[in-house]
């Protein structure tokens, strides 16, 4: 009976350092998660930023096909 309670502590001990650990790996997880949503957001905004700037200077091209149709024959 006393070897019975014996086991029964280790396993709560193993389920104790067990539920111990996971909370210290979860913790480390949302820190994780927190900085890569902040670099995610960070990259959107230079993706867009990007963007704008190939659209302005693709606006500023002239159409070829515009040109040949304004050329003398």
């Amino acid at each position: 009976m006393n070897s019975e309670f014996h086991l029964l502590s280790e396993k709560i001990d193993k389920l104790a350092e067990l539920a111990q650990f996971l909370r210290r790996e979860n913790a480390e997880l949302r820190l994780k998660i927190a900085l890569m949503s902040s670099e995610n957001a960070i990259l959107t905004e230079k993706m867009q930023q990007a963007h704008q700037r190939v659209s302005a200077l693709l606006e500023q091209i002239p159409d070829p096909l515009q040109q040949q149709d304004e050329e003398p024959a």
